[in-house]
């Protein structure tokens, strides 16, 4: 140790040994402690080995630990959204807006039916809908083939339509009569269209119209058919 007089004021000089860990700026242990989740004292809760990784990996029950939920159960009738429309009402407030919606619902075993709803938003308009197209089911009896029994044809409002089974030659029809004729579960059917009309409500429901015409008895002819009380007159 050595004494300087400079100014009037004693200075004295120390020396300082430095070991080759204190000249590193941080130690080893702390460089790898917050920031790796491997071997820092965040490692441990975090990492895929910790005592948290049981409940936060892949492999856990849930990524919440709560169980698995179960699978939802299949709903008793498929359904179809074949037109929606957003309509304007006009008031002294302003303008109001809803939605209007036609549904088409089938079981694929020979019930089908279609409905309508009008709502706020589109949820609650498919819902009203699918309740009015239950209210509103038929039942097609269908062949061993899965075709319609006989040829049929309709009419509602401005669309008409024509069935006659078609064997082996699958679904022929087109806009939302194919809709109708799918979901009640018919496989070989030949649908056509003989109007105009693009409205695929009044479609639908001259698809229903054919397809309930079974019940009541009515009977439409086709091409290679004869009338059984003509041939009985002959």
């Amino acid at each position: 140790m050595n004494d300087t007089l400079t100014n009037n004021t004693i200075v004295e000089d120390t020396a300082v040994e430095v070991t080759p860990e204190a000249s590193s700026p941080i130690a080893p242990t702390q460089a790898a402690g917050p920031f790796d989740n491997r071997g820092g004292p965040r490692g441990g809760s975090r990492g895929p080995g910790g005592p948290g990784g049981a409940s936060r990996g892949r492999g856990g029950p849930d990524r919440r630990g709560g169980p698995r939920r179960e699978p939802r159960a299949k709903p008793e009738f498929d359904q179809k959204m074949i037109d929606i429309r957003r309509v304007t009402r006009v008031s002294a407030g302003g303008r109001r807006f809803s939605f209007a919606v036609a549904v088409v619902i089938g079981d694929r075993k020979g019930k089908v039916g279609v409905g309508t709803g009008k709502g706020t938003d589109t949820s609650l308009a498919v819902e009203k809908a699918v309740r009015d197209a239950k209210n509103n089911l038929i039942t097609v009896p269908l062949t061993k083939t899965g075709s319609i029994p006989h040829a049929v044809a309709s009419k509602y409002c401005s669309a008409r339509v024509e069935m006659k089974p078609a064997l082996g030659k699958g679904v022929v029809a087109g806009s939302s009569v194919r809709d109708v004729v799918v979901l009640a579960g018919i496989t070989d059917i030949n649908a056509k269209l003989r109007s105009g009309t693009k409205n695929k409500l009044n479609n639908a429901q001259a698809a229903i119209a054919a397809l309930s015409s079974f019940k009541k008895g009515k009977r439409v002819l086709g091409n290679n058919e004869t009338s059984v009380n003509a041939a009985s007159s002959n």
